[in-house]
């Protein structure tokens, strides 16, 4: 099984790798805050820039976690700032864009996100469920955006959304909170894109697949898929970070998009017969 999810991993996601020394230049003397920096992505992109001479802004919860990033990249060149907060809270989110109106910034990668896989008739006394994927996943980034579009106007700088292929896809059962919220914050972004390029702000978006990070963990059927690593992951990013391409996305991600068009009521049906027979 290991050796098939490997090959299947090489044909499925072939990583481009970002010329580092025009990503060295690029981001030299730069200010990027990463959210959902203490583990997986955040983490793995982290260390990848680290040894560029850049202010890095990390925000996450686990205050610990940041900490013992910051002391592990303490000999590498970028300056590593930490702030530790719950985007979810109103009120530590207001502080931090209260914390950062003093920095000049360049970059903003949205990475932090919620993942929540669970059916609606397990979900019907579980609000918050919605409530939580919808504040991480879309109302955060779109306050962090309204707070930054100045400061990256006058940078001419760089959104980058660490997305999923499931916004590009057809409906999927068992996702509905984490894939209309962050289908929510695309839709956001693609509507705002013409107005932040003539506003000198360019826009990446990563729609990556699965990745193994700590996310995918009470999903037991995905332990065994392809997927991207964490460090695989960060490599995609840092390539937006080098080309300021509109996006990423895998390479056979269009004929799912045509199937989810051309087949989506055998797919309801399809769907609907899992959840009929499934044990």
């Amino acid at each position: 099984m290991a050796v098939l999810t490997n090959f299947l991993n090489k044909i499925l996601f072939p990583i481009i790798k970002p010329d580092f020394q025009k990503l060295e230049e690029q981001l030299s003397k730069k200010t990027i805050i990463i959210t959902g920096a203490s583990y997986g992505i955040g983490e793995s992109l982290c260390k990848l820039i680290a040894n560029i001479d850049c202010h890095l802004i990390l925000v996450a919860r686990t205050k610990e976690k940041l900490e013992e990033i910051q002391i592990s990249l303490s000999s590498q060149k970028a300056t590593i700032q930490l702030y530790a907060a719950d985007l979810r809270d109103v009120n530590q989110l207001d502080n931090f864009l209260n914390f950062i109106q003093s920095y000049h910034i360049d970059i903003f990668v949205n990475n932090a996100g919620i993942s929540i896989c669970r059916s609606i008739m397990q979900s019907l006394d579980r609000r918050h469920d919605y409530e939580r994927t919808i504040k991480l996943n879309y109302l955060a980034p779109v306050s962090l955006c309204l707070a930054l579009i100045p400061k990256l106007a006058q940078s001419h700088g760089q959104i980058i959304n660490v997305s999923a292929i499931n916004v590009l896809l057809a409906p999927t059962v068992n996702w509905a909170a984490y894939q209309a919220s962050k289908t929510a914050f695309d839709q956001w972004l693609q509507c705002a894109t013409p107005e932040l390029r003539n506003q000198n702000i360019h826009v990446s978006t990563a729609y990556l697949p699965l990745v193994k990070t700590r996310m995918i963990l009470p999903t037991k059927a995905y332990q065994n898929f392809p997927a991207l690593t964490p460090v695989q992951a960060a490599t995609i990013i840092c390539r937006l970070l080098q080309t300021k391409k509109r996006q990423y996305k895998p390479w056979w991600i269009i004929i799912g998009q045509i199937t989810s068009v051309l087949f989506s009521g055998i797919w309801l049906k399809l769907t609907t017969y899992y959840i009929k027979h499934k044990k």
